[in-house]
């Protein structure tokens, strides 16, 4: 839940102007949006609702165990397949439709690793039908 709850809240951090510099510049898809999420992640509007989605996702799917580990552990796995997306695409270029920057590449990875290593540590040895607190 802790996951989806963070998730929601960058997804909406995204569209405050301060908190998102060049607020002005921030399109809804592509690589031409200049805003930057904390003046360091590259954000689009989609790249923002991906984030709410993902976060909604996360709160919905936090009601069993079973539920919360497939969450952490697709979730990490898309977050590792966009690190390497990031790594590979041009980023001046129409692939990087989210948009991602080298800053996003890198939290994409720490996130699928520690998606990942939650879904594994927090739920080893739970049954599938235990209600997540």
């Amino acid at each position: 839940m802790l996951v989806g709850v963070i998730f929601l809240l960058v997804g909406v951090l995204g569209f405050i102007p301060g908190i998102t510099t060049h607020y002005d510049t921030m399109k809804f898809a592509a690589h031409h949006s200049e805003a930057k999420l904390l003046g360091i992640f590259q954000v689009s509007i989609l790249h923002n609702l991906v984030h709410l989605a993902f976060g909604l996702a996360g709160l919905a799917l936090s009601r069993t165990a079973s539920q919360a580990r497939m969450y952490l552990l697709v979730g990490g796995a898309i977050y590792l397949i966009l690190w390497i997306y990031g790594l590979v695409i041009d980023h001046d270029s129409a692939a990087n439709f989210v948009p991602l920057n080298t800053a996003d590449n890198w939290l994409h990875l720490v996130l699928g690793i520690a998606m990942i290593a939650l879904g594994v540590l927090l739920t080893r040895g739970r049954g599938t039908t235990r209600t997540v607190a």
